[in-house]
């Protein structure tokens, strides 16, 4: 085994270890024969030096090490603490009793602490584990945590109000637990009849929030606002932009994208980059393009050195992504460069892992 530089490496030899790219994802596998288009690779990359088996040498056995135990990390506990929380304000608001709001914002904060933990495009961690009937919670602590991560890129949104922010995100639904059980459990869509049921919950959830001092104006119109839409197409008010909250146009973003990435009784979730091009048709009119762009950033941020899997099956990691297309990046499968910006008819449909935090 030796190093060598790339301007040595010829046509047929045998990479040795892995090599990096910059932003430390894998741009060649060791064991892989080089060609001559993987040596331009090499150099378009600025790949200094590699290593490389000498003539006749075998590739050594990787030793593969024992994996530890599973370990729940303190983001994890955190998380699932607010989860119990929000389901027993839950029981509370159907008991007729206080929804438990100083114990929920403390969850929260505490969870908060560690936010550098969470990441959009695999936020709750885990979640095999998890039992099915979780999801709904699991959901509302996703949107809290993506609200808070889109309020850290809008100026207008204080320091002191992100938690404020994250807390409309985690209530958003309270109303549900007014609405009959059997329609919020049926297994398949629902009647039109059921869907006008439905749509009561912003209401009934503003209602509930309404007294509680301890909540912001702003926490409690999201409960009311979260559906709303910038053109007046939403419910249950049908106000347009200049009337809708900033909070409720912050948690909607979120709202969407996390209900169109989660698996529900009667469908299967969507690609999240799939998600975030829908997202950005809906900032020409219904979402708030600014706050859209926002959340696209922070989607950006963790792309690079992200393992994914593409429609047609193959699986590589993303070693390019352009802000100005976050969901058509440059993903490296086996050696080969896919420009997902160029070949349209190809697009992510899985995240397999995401890239280490830097």
């Amino acid at each position: 085994m030796r190093t060598i530089p790339v301007s040595q490496v010829k046509p047929g030899d045998q990479l040795a270890e892995d090599v990096l790219t910059k932003f430390g994802s894998v741009l060649f596998r060791r064991g892989q024969r080089m060609t001559a288009r993987e040596i331009e690779i090499l150099d378009a990359f600025l790949i200094p030096s590699v290593q490389v088996l000498d003539e006749g040498e075998e590739l050594p056995v990787s030793v593969v090490e024992p994996e530890p135990e599973p370990t729940v990390s303190p983001f994890q506990e955190a998380f699932d603490r607010t989860v119990r929380t929000l389901k027993k304000a839950f029981d509370a608001v159907r008991c007729g009793e206080p929804i438990p709001i100083g114990e929920l914002r403390g969850n929260l904060e505490e969870l908060l602490e560690h936010i550098g933990e969470y990441h959009i495009l695999s936020p709750s961690g885990e979640k095999d584990r998890k039992k099915a009937e979780d999801a709904v919670w699991r959901s509302s602590v996703e949107v809290a945590l993506t609200s808070y991560q889109i309020a850290v890129h809008l100026d207008e949104i204080s320091e002191r109000e992100r938690v404020q922010v994250a807390l409309a995100g985690l209530l958003r639904d309270i109303g549900n637990a007014k609405l009959p059980l059997h329609i919020l459990e049926k297994p398949g869509k629902l009647t039109p009849e059921e869907m006008e049921e439905i749509k009561k919950h912003p209401i009934l959830g503003y209602q509930l929030l309404q007294p509680i001092a301890a909540l912001n104006r702003g926490v409690k119109l999201c409960a009311l606002q979260h559906h709303e839409r910038e053109d007046g197409s939403g419910y249950p008010m049908g106000v347009t932009k200049e009337r809708i909250h900033p909070y409720a146009k912050i948690v909607a973003v979120a709202d969407v994208f996390h209900a169109m990435t989660s698996d529900r009784k009667y469908r299967k979730a969507e690609s999240p980059f799939v998600v975030v091009e829908e997202l950005y048709r809906q900032s020409f009119g219904k979402l708030n393009p600014k706050i859209v762009l926002a959340f696209i950033r922070r989607v950006t941020d963790l792309q690079v050195g992200t393992t994914v899997q593409l429609s047609d099956g193959r699986v590589g990691d993303i070693v390019f992504a352009d802000r100005r297309e976050p969901t058509r990046p440059i993903v490296n499968v086996g050696g080969v460069f896919v420009n997902l910006a160029t070949e349209r008819n190809l697009y992510i449909v899985k995240v397999i892992s995401r890239s280490p935090t830097p």
